[in-house]
């Protein structure tokens, strides 16, 4: 089994700030760090941190020349990551004292997929591989409609949440990573009549009445993690430590519950492996470079 991860690949410019700034203001920032990010690279980094044969697509330009590079580091497959002639992606997080981050992206690279890329791309994939997708790069409608002809299981994180979701093919989805707010907002597409209460078992509820033949996971910070599909119900409470940086937290989660399902792991022990490896990097600075390898998390 393979699994294709298409997303996003930025250079994250992360600003230790007292708090995040309010609109007219002007405040200083204690530090400044560039590294790697973007949805889809840090959840290839935590797929292949996490043991499996992972491959990378998505496009930089030359000033991200050390994404790809750092992505091997950690045994990704990026020969089907393209270089172009605008820039890579961008993405300014203001992390604040209570180690809470903002974040405001530039697509760059990820707006700049070609179907061309795309369909050569997924030539090399098929009927038992997984191609897991993120909201942050373009052409998704043509992505999980020629994933599904190959015979690709989807799974899809619809972050960040916007109402174009709604035109997606999501019938076609087999795997959901959404959180809570995601989750309520999925739970509820616009032309509902009415909706439930929002407590986190009835967007789960509401989630899977909605996608029938799709596994739903749910995450919620320090309210745990919940799993649904048809009767099935599960949930892991967070491992509680020491918050250094939450960026990458939940794609932390997303590449070791696939990793755990991969390795044959029950639905409950996925979640409680997923919320440990989210709990180790939340505890490090840092993004990518935060995510623990495989044997500090399936470790007995």
């Amino acid at each position: 089994m393979k699994v294709l991860v298409y997303g996003s690949l930025n250079i994250d410019m992360i600003f230790s700030v007292d708090h995040v700034v309010r609109p007219g203001e002007t405040i200083s920032s204690k530090s400044l760090t560039r590294s790697a990010g973007g949805k889809g690279a840090n959840q290839a980094a935590a797929l292949a941190k996490a043991g499996l044969s992972v491959y990378a697509a998505g496009k930089t330009g030359a000033d991200g020349r050390f994404l790809p590079e750092l992505l091997r580091s950690y045994g990704v497959n990026t020969e089907n990551i393209v270089e172009y002639a605008g820039a890579t992606g961008q993405a300014i997080i203001q992390l604040d004292k209570n180690r809470q981050n903002s974040i405001v992206v530039y697509g760059g690279g990820n707006g700049a997929i070609t179907m061309e890329e795309i369909t050569r791309t997924l030539a090399g994939f098929g009927q038992g591989d997984i191609i897991l997708l993120q909201n942050e790069i373009v052409l998704l409608r043509e992505i999980i409609t020629g994933a599904k002809r190959r015979g690709l299981a989807v799974y899809f994180n619809p972050s960040p949440y916007d109402r174009a979701i709604e035109d997606l093919p999501l019938d076609m989805v087999d795997m959901f990573f959404v959180n809570e707010i995601e989750g309520a907002a999925l739970a509820a597409p616009p032309e509902a009549e009415s909706r439930g209460p929002d407590t986190l078992p009835a967007i789960l509820d509401r989630l899977v009445s909605r996608f029938p033949h799709a596994e739903i996971i749910l995450t919620a910070g320090e309210k745990g993690a919940w799993y649904g599909c048809g009767e099935i119900r599960e949930k892991a409470d967070v491992v509680e430590v020491e918050v250094a940086d939450t960026v990458g937290a939940g794609d932390t989660f997303t590449g070791y519950f696939i990793a755990a399902r991969a390795r044959r792991f029950s639905v409950s022990q996925a979640l409680a492996i997923a919320c440990k490896a989210a709990a180790i990097t939340v505890s490090r600075a840092g993004a990518m470079e935060a995510i623990p390898l495989a044997g500090e998390v399936f470790a007995c």
